[in-house]
């Protein structure tokens, strides 16, 4: 993965990728800041940004005051028959579909966050590399052949 540099760090907001920062106060055991981050899996910028950058937040105390959301999110448009088209073409799409699925399947964020992470830095071959060791492989697999990864 390239290194992070500034012009990367633009590229990353210009692909349609938001941070929502937004500080609640939460009745209850603690208070945390919610991060959201809405992100398009074949988006360079964003792959940087997951890969090299985020992993600072889960590898520290940070993730104890944050509560991290990742929401695979393209900026796609769909087609006169309902077919979804993505920015960044079909396998987009379809990387999108399994990380929204990796994301309703394990229930941890830091276990969602490793699997995106393995993911977007291993596109081509994701299946060998990234499917197995994070648990629920057979939830995961289901989800993604089924219709539910269009619904997630």
């Amino acid at each position: 993965m390239v290194s992070p540099s500034f012009s990367t760090k633009l590229v990353f907001f210009a692909c349609f990728v938001l941070f929502t920062f937004s500080h609640k106060l939460v009745t209850g055991e603690s208070d945390k800041v919610e991060l959201n981050l809405y992100y398009e899996s074949l988006c360079p910028g964003c792959q940087s940004f997951i890969v090299d950058e985020l992993v600072k937040v889960f590898d520290s105390d940070l993730d104890t005051i944050t509560d991290v959301k990742l929401v695979p999110f393209g900026y796609a448009k769909v087609s006169n028959n309902l077919t979804v088209i993505c920015q960044h073409g079909e396998e987009e799409c379809k990387l999108n579909a399994l990380e929204a699925c990796v994301i309703n399947t394990l229930p941890n964020p830091k276990s969602q966050y490793k699997f995106i992470r393995c993911v977007e830095n291993n596109t081509d071959n994701w299946e060998s590399s990234c499917l197995k060791g994070y648990g629920n492989e057979k939830a995961i697999n289901d989800c993604y052949n089924s219709d539910l990864s269009k619904k997630v």
